[in-house]
């Protein structure tokens, strides 16, 4: 990546030029997701406002909080990272995020580092160039605050950092970093289940490299780590009731009633919808056909990988284990993939909702060095022309391929930044006139859905307080308890409903002749009613 260059005495490090070109790829990337943090572009919402309300409440030292807030299987490490910066500056999106970001950066530095290790310097700076673009699916996975993905990408590159330089015997503090191995295993298994594929086929490529020291005290430290940083979920699980335990309400939320669509539903649904969003070569609303031919190239570019890794392992017997972690680690990276793929194909949500869900696969990202690796060697082979016929033209398919991924990518991320962002601000501008009205003239003690709510506590700073109720005016999904409990024991509680919204339509017949009178304002397509007597049909 570097080398030292002598000046008056002193070393300093100078970047060579793939690594150069790496370094302005990522800081353009930082940059870009920088201007869309401030706007607040993708757009908030509840699910993330209840991370910000969490770390609020970490900050004032009122809550501590292990999972999200009504869920037992979503851990809140990113509301503890939030936590001291929306202590000091107060509930914004821009702080809330300004965390996530800073963990992209990170994501972004330790890829180029084990990719510069396994591949090439040139090949590190492209997949920098890759990841350092974005249109909203993949930024929104990146840069929103709604658990897991931002910080376990790091954890797992960072793992299986430690696993090369632990075989070739770059690591100095060998147990030590055995025990931060277990450490960032425990931490990611309790903040997103997602990533478990990852942590397994990681833990299996560090017994490979260092499985006689596993039978000692590294191995006790492993252990340890892992037990201190699933501790958390551990406790909470303890005193968990009778199916309030993390794997029952998992289960639950994962399996859904009615029939399941077919395999061929859900593979076409997992690969031509959600591979593509996932990599960010589709808009946010959907992938066009000629979009989808990233998703039937992936199975292939798998086996690719695999077959290269094998190959590449089989021609280094023999070496000294140094020497062949690097295709034992892009093995691992491409098994990752393929069970996490395999786990996301299983589920009905591939096929009945895959534009909703394809942010399960935005953990992809950490194979695509391993990936897209089989097309760069047979590209670089073709131009360098020391292949023949055939080779000549698998090179120039690689290298078409290459340019039709890099360019999509690109052109997705320009039309999103360009003419996408306008619909997420115009949206945010209405919840702040929301806000700001409601904490200047009340009420204070509302009903509303369940996007409308937390959103509305958060940017009011808990000077508005609301309850949920769903469409038909029944008690709705309340994350936090003590805000429907305070709404409840209002004397006059208000209604915030979307403007010719059912619940809008509901409770005007609710009020009969008295809707008008009750109506106090409409604002940002809100209406905000206030009536006279409380209105709770659910009692």
């Amino acid at each position: 990546m570097s080398h030292a260059e002598q000046h008056r005495g002193r070393w300093r490090p100078r970047l060579d030029r793939p690594a150069l070109v790496a370094l302005v790829f990522g800081l353009a990337g930082v940059v870009y997701r920088l201007v869309l943090t401030l706007f607040t572009v993708p757009v908030s919402n509840s699910d993330e406002a209840t991370f910000g309300l969490a770390a609020l409440h970490i900050g004032q030292g009122r809550e501590r909080p292990v999972f999200l807030y009504g869920q037992h299987y979503m851990g809140m490490l990113e509301s503890y990272l939030a936590a001291p910066l929306v202590a000091l500056a107060g509930p914004s999106w821009p702080v809330l995020r300004l965390p996530m970001l800073a963990l992209y950066a990170v994501f972004l530095y330790l890829i180029h580092r084990l990719t510069r290790r396994l591949c090439t310097p040139w090949f590190a700076a492209f997949v920098v160039g890759l990841l350092a673009l974005g249109p909203e699916r993949v930024v929104r996975d990146q840069l929103t605050v709604v658990g897991g993905r931002p910080e376990v990408k790091p954890a797992v590159l960072l793992m299986l950092l430690i696993t090369v330089g632990l075989a070739a015997g770059t690591v100095h503090r060998r147990r030590l970093a055995i025990g931060l191995f277990g450490l960032l295993v425990g931490l990611a298994a309790w903040s997103d289940w997602l990533i478990l594929p990852y942590l397994a086929v990681a833990g299996l490529a560090l017994v490979w490299a260092v499985r006689r020291e596993l039978l000692g005290w590294a191995g006790l430290l492993l252990v340890a780590g892992v037990v201190v940083g699933v501790a958390p979920m551990i406790v909470d699980n303890l005193r968990a009731g009778p199916g309030d335990d993390s794997l029952s309400v998992f289960r639950a939320v994962s399996t859904k009633a009615g029939p399941l669509p077919s395999w061929s539903d859900r593979i076409r649904g997992g690969l031509l919808e959600g591979v593509p969003l996932a990599h960010g070569l589709c808009p946010v609303d959907g992938c066009g056909r000629w979009q989808q031919w990233f998703g039937v190239l992936y199975p292939v570019l798998l086996v690719g990988g695999a077959a290269l890794a094998v190959l590449a392992y089989r021609r280094a017997a023999g070496a000294p284990r140094g020497e062949r972690v690097g295709p034992v680690v892009q093995l691992a990276l491409v098994v990752g993939a393929a069970l996490t793929l395999l786990s996301y194909v299983r589920s009905p949500l591939a096929a009945t909702s895959p534009l909703d869900n394809a942010r399960y696969l935005s953990v992809l990202q950490l194979s695509l060095p391993a990936v897209l690796w089989p097309l760069w060697v047979a590209a670089v082979a073709c131009w360098r022309g020391t292949v023949g016929a055939l080779g000549r033209f698998t090179g120039a398919l690689s290298t078409a391929v290459l340019a039709a991924l890099t360019v999509t990518a690109l052109v997705i991320t320009v039309l999103f930044a360009a003419t996408g962002t306008a619909a997420s601000r115009t949206e945010e501008r209405q919840a702040r006139e929301l806000a700001a009205a409601l904490r200047a003239d009340g009420p204070h003690e509302v009903y509303g859905d369940y996007w409308t709510c937390n959103r509305l506590i958060f940017n009011t700073n808990e000077t508005v307080v609301c309850g949920v109720l769903d469409g038909d005016l029944s008690p709705g999904q309340n994350r936090y308890r003590p805000y429907w409990r305070q709404v409840g024991r209002a004397a006059r509680p208000g209604y915030v409903v979307e403007a010719g919204s059912p619940m809008d339509r509901r409770l005007r017949r609710l009020l009969a002749d008295r809707a008008d009178a009750a109506l106090v304002r409409e604002v940002g397509g809100y209406r905000v009613y206030h009536p006279d007597t409380p209105v709770r049909p659910w009692r």
